[in-house]
């Protein structure tokens, strides 16, 4: 039997963090090395917006929270989820965003050969690399996240 996706009742859910600490250290050394050649803000862009796709409330506040840290502007983060139709972002960042995103979204649309390019086009080859490691890492943490309610568990200060 399916369980029932509007059953609001709580279930208890294991700590992934502290049930396999050695995944989890393990996970963290890959974030770091996927991000070591982007600009940090990009980094945190990136990892935002898959985070605000996949709806892991833990990442989207890690993440936003550590971008403002960088420097990044509330308004950059208020329009994220409507990129595309804000001018405050450089064509780098539009582009590595799309690339992400279509990276996040492999199911439904792939990783059509134009966004790619686009996103070639501005970054080298270890760059864009690094940038399909970022998304993929932030898409790992945010199954994570929210298979065992991490969001729920805790809050920002």
């Amino acid at each position: 039997m399916n369980p029932d996706p509007t059953d609001t009742e709580a279930v208890e859910r294991v700590d992934a963090v502290a049930a396999a600490p050695d995944v989890y250290q393990a996970m963290a050394a890959f974030q770091q090395a996927a991000e070591k050649e982007l600009p940090p803000l990009l980094a945190e862009l990136v990892s935002t917006r898959v985070s605000q796709i996949n709806g892991c409330a833990f990442c989207v506040d890690l993440h936003t929270r550590a971008a403002r840290k960088a420097g990044e502007s509330e308004q950059r983060l208020h329009v994220l989820p409507a990129w595309r139709e804000s001018a405050v972002f450089t064509p780098a960042e539009r582009a590595a965003l799309a690339l992400c995103e279509a990276l996040t979204l492999l199911p439904d649309t792939g990783v059509p050969d134009a966004v790619y390019a686009e996103a070639a086009a501005w970054f080298d080859e270890t760059s864009l690399t690094h940038l399909l490691w970022t998304a993929a890492a932030a898409n790992a943490w945010n199954r994570i996240g929210v298979a065992t309610g991490m969001g729920r568990r805790t809050s920002s200060p």
